[in-house]
């Protein structure tokens, strides 16, 4: 019963999903591609709780890769971001037409990261294809203008977003108002 359930709820996801897409223009009825350089934004919590998925979330990038979707903007924070990051370079080799652009809200962002996440960090940053840095040091506000910043140039979103503050979901509500009609995939 309760595997059915699921199921159900799966395939009215899919169905959303596949008429939210459509709606964009992003494939028509019969899944050809349409769109050409269409972006899509992560946002996430810093905190990966058990119920993140990642096979969830490269499912997700390899979709919407598939229908068209060639440049993806990261904030490059701890947790979420460096985790999608990671994944979007290696869907690279499988599709080197994709693009990672790191949106570093100042310099100097990784000083606060272990040893380990600062290692991630440095590695994913050259192997981006471009690297944005949008203020020289930290202020109060640097963070929503990264954020702001990369919803701007967003067609859609990939989000792990399971609270209703916090910066994950000031950037999924951005999204929402600057793109009535935008879609947002949560993983």
């Amino acid at each position: 019963m309760k595997k059915a359930c699921h199921t159900a709820i799966d395939k009215m996801k899919r169905l959303w999903y596949n008429n939210r897409m459509k709606q964009m223009g992003i494939f028509t009825t019969d899944g050809e591609q349409t769109a050409e350089n269409t972006k899509c934004v992560f946002t996430g919590h810093r905190q990966l709780d058990e119920d993140f998925s990642k096979p969830r979330l490269k499912r997700a990038i390899e979709r919407l890769i598939r229908c068209g979707v060639d440049t993806f903007y990261n904030g490059m924070a701890i947790g979420f971001d460096l985790c999608a990051a990671e994944c979007v370079l290696t869907f690279k080799r499988k599709y080197p037409h994709i693009k990672l652009i790191a949106c570093i809200p100042c310099y100097g962002q990784d000083k606060y990261f272990s040893d380990a996440d600062k290692k991630r960090y440095v590695k994913i940053l050259k192997k981006t294809d471009e690297s944005v840095t949008l203020a020289d040091h930290y202020h109060q506000g640097c963070m929503q203008n990264r954020d702001k910043y990369m919803v701007e140039r967003a067609d859609c979103m990939i989000a792990y977003c399971n609270k209703t503050t916090g910066g994950a979901a000031y950037t999924v509500k951005i999204f929402e108002k600057t793109h009535p009609d935008g879609l947002i995939l949560f993983v």
